[in-house]
């Protein structure tokens, strides 16, 4: 007979007592009173129970998640992942860019400085230039293990509170570097770390840092501690001193602005300040520290076989907008076709050469651009030499043609536009008389055939280029924030803009093109260009497409359609353009210019005058220091600029003067004529006026207006009238003019007296007369 014991005979007397029992909740009588029962009839020790059985449960799956799984993870990534050699980096890095013109036929290779470099060891590599990059970039190099905590921390922090700075180690950059990839995604950061740990555990440190100078990016297109030191300072890496070290230590951070003294002063500052913080220079050492001497930029590369430089650079700063920046320029193997047509290269290049030959004075300097209409390309640019010889060294020199000058009476055709935005045409009328006063301030035109006394119409007044009424119409109808705004309109970029441009409607003397007002000849051909697409504007480019070394597309521009330039409605910004073509039109044959047989044409000289300087000759006072000629055809707009560099009284043959239409606009005619021999003729389509439909009925001019045009000059001729040619100074009267009441406000502001007109006066243009 088998004998069941219950099973509380075996159970401790107090265990009841104590409040426990097998399964289930308590009863209300089992011991504890009902207010001390959860909802489930829970006592608080088994609330208790559930608690840290939940906080377990949780710690786990944390460790699991956050730790046991990323290890594993880590682990798989380290085994799968590789490190890039140095020497595969290299071979994609140091690659020459192949330019082609519009048409495929090569303009030239633009080749990195240090060439076909070497892979340099860590015996060749200083231990300056090491300790410089590595105080500069990486304190904890020689004991982190790939990746430095505190620096992660770091660059989280500064993400979350909008700071700056990151947690990268140099073999964290390294392979950033090596595989080309800056995403900012978890999956790249994931597998950089791995990469760098596993780099890490496969190399020695010497090892890790020889690899990192072999492949970073200096400036200068060098890449490579060898090629940097040869691009600044044409010597062998060993024989760089902590100095020179420092500064190309500094670089690493911003390669991109190498050229800029205050940003290379302040990184050569930061990097011998780390050396010294991390005692691999002296306190002496840092006190005498002298700023190296860097070679000029035109010295770094050999050019022989390159582009022209001016074109060069155009087209990649175009590039570093869409993803191809300096630090990459070289690593695609890129083939860039522009669109800069050969032949017209070639003729901008013969004209511009040509037009300075015979030329008595050596200050003169000209640039030549071309563009298309049509599409926004550049056809040709001609910025002046690419370099110059100063003492018997070889020099960069400046892109002419990017360069902002006073345009003179070019702005006139600007005035005119925003005339035509008001409702005005070209059949208005204004007082064209010289020496006109405008609130105790004289202006003037230049000799007889500039002036039209009584009633002139804009267009005569635009022919004659009588900078009177232009002066008149910009200080009492339109004001200047609608002329500047108009050039805007047309193309041109000011330095808000992301151009290099200056417009300035502080005065009246935006009306005449002079004073703060500066633009480039780049913009002028661009600006003029929206006319000549009858109001429709277009960005200037330089670059078709670019292909890397695959052959793949890595850039290519797409066809423009434009922007209605002056008006929210095309065929209002059409006709506007249309009417300025009216008016510039006759200025052409008036300045004994032709156009191209077959093509109309349209455009303005433009002259500033030179701002007189005690202890100058007599000559001075009428000499001109800036001329241009600005025009086009419905298929190209061309500026032609002759100039010096600043304001210097030029002068052609002895001491005459030069002017628009004397060297520029013979620059600007033999261009088209060559250019366009030919091409199939081409006329403007016609619009309706603007404004008054008809003239004035004619009235007896000024005798200038009666005479005959003067011939063509070469600029040596002495001009018998008042030393100007189409526009003199303005004179006298208070440093800021009174407005006329009753007349709207300024839309730029009403003008300053702290801010007189400065710069030589615009001369305006057509020939002297003989």
């Amino acid at each position: 007979m088998t004998h069941r014991i219950a099973e509380d005979d075996y159970r401790d007397p107090g265990y009841r007592d104590a409040g426990y029992r097998d399964e289930g909740p308590l009863a209300p009588d089992d011991g504890y009173p009902p207010e001390d029962l959860d909802k489930k009839g829970r006592t608080p020790a088994q609330r208790k129970k559930r608690r840290w059985k939940i906080i377990r449960r949780s710690a786990y799956a944390f460790v699991g998640l956050f730790i046991v799984i990323p290890a594993i993870a880590f682990v798989i990534t380290y085994f799968l992942v590789d490190v890039p050699s140095p020497q595969s980096v290299a071979q994609g890095q140091n690659q020459a860019v192949t330019y082609l013109y519009a048409d495929g036929s090569p303009m030239g290779k633009d080749v990195p400085p240090g060439g076909n470099r070497q892979i340099l060891t860590s015996q060749q590599i200083p231990d300056v230039v090491k300790h410089a990059v590595i105080a500069t970039e990486d304190s904890t190099f020689e004991t982190n293990s790939g990746f430095d905590v505190t620096g992660l921390l770091r660059a989280v922090f500064n993400n979350l509170t909008g700071g700056t700075g990151g947690g990268s180690t140099i073999s964290q950059q390294y392979i950033k570097k090596a595989t080309d990839n800056d995403a900012p995604t978890l999956t790249r950061k994931w597998t950089e770390l791995a990469k760098s740990f596993k780099m890490n555990q496969t190399y020695e440190k010497q090892d890790i840092i020889t690899a990192y100078l072999n492949i970073i990016y200096f400036g200068r297109g060098a890449y490579g501690v060898g090629a940097a030191s040869q691009a600044f300072f044409h010597k062998d890496v060993s024989k760089l001193d902590y100095s020179e070290a420092a500064l190309l230590a500094g670089l690493i951070q911003q390669p991109g602005r190498s050229e800029n003294p205050k940003v290379a002063q302040s990184r050569w500052t930061t990097a011998l300040d780390r050396m010294l913080a991390n005692k691999y220079i002296t306190p002496q050492q840092r006190q005498s520290a002298q700023f190296p001497d860097v070679i000029p930029l035109a010295e770094s590369k050999d050019d022989a076989n390159a582009p022209y430089k001016f074109i060069s650079e155009q087209a990649k700063a175009e590039l570093g907008q869409h993803g191809i920046g300096d630090d990459k320029y070289y690593s695609g193997g890129y083939t860039i076709q522009t669109t800069i047509d050969k032949h017209a290269q070639e003729i901008a290049t013969q004209v511009a050469t040509d037009a300075l030959k015979d030329q008595s004075d050596d200050r003169l300097l000209d640039s030549l651009v071309a563009v298309d209409p049509k599409t926004g390309g550049v056809l040709a640019y001609y910025g002046g030499p690419a370099t110059i010889d100063v003492n018997g060294k070889k020099q960069g020199a400046r892109d002419w043609a990017n360069t902002p000058q006073n345009p003179g009476s070019s702005m006139k055709a600007f005035d005119l536009t925003a005339f035509l935005k008001m409702g005005k045409g070209i059949n208005e009328t204004f007082d064209g008389s010289n020496n006109r006063v405008f609130d105790g301030r004289k202006v003037r035109n230049a000799g007889p055939s500039s002036s039209c006394d009584g009633q002139c119409t804009v267009a005569e007044a635009m022919k004659r280029s009588a900078n009177t009424v232009f002066y008149d119409m910009v200080l009492n109808q339109t004001h200047p924030g609608p002329v500047g705004q108009a050039a805007q309109d047309a193309g041109v970029k000011t330095k808000d803009n992301g151009g290099k441009s200056e417009i300035s409607t502080a005065d009246a003397n935006i009306a005449l093109g002079g004073g703060n007002t500066r633009i480039t000849p780049a913009d002028m051909a661009s600006a003029y260009a929206t006319f000549a697409a009858n109001g429709v504007q277009r960005d200037r480019h330089f670059v078709q497409k670019v292909t890397n070394s695959q052959n793949e597309v890595a850039y290519e521009a797409q066809p423009s359609p434009g922007k209605p330039a002056f008006d929210s409605d095309a065929d209002k910004s059409k006709q506007i353009a249309g009417n300025v073509t009216m008016a510039l039109g006759p200025v052409i044959d008036f300045s004994h210019l032709k156009c191209p047989s077959g093509h109309d044409c349209a455009g303005k000289t433009g002259t500033q005058q030179h701002t007189p300087r005690p202890g100058e000759p007599a000559w001075a006072a009428n000499a001109n220091a800036q001329t241009w000629m600005v025009g086009y055809t419905p298929s190209v707009s061309v500026a032609a600029w002759v100039g010096a560099d600043g304001d210097q009284a030029l002068h052609g043959s002895g001491t005459s003067p030069i002017y628009g239409s004397t060297i520029a606009g013979p620059m600007w005619q033999k261009f088209l004529d060559a250019y366009l021999k030919g091409k199939p003729g081409e006329k403007f389509d016609q619009v309706s006026l603007i404004g008054v439909q008809a003239p004035p009925p004619s009235q007896d001019q000024s005798a200038g207006d009666e005479q005959q045009p003067p011939t063509q000059t070469n600029g040596n001729e002495p001009d018998p009238g008042n030393g100007n040619e189409h526009g003199g100074p303005i004179t006298g009267g208070p440093s800021q003019p009174h407005w006329p009441s009753g007349l709207p406000h300024w839309p730029s502001g009403k003008p300053s007296s702290h801010n007189p007109p400065t710069g030589g006066p615009s001369t305006g243009e057509s020939p002297p007369p003989q």
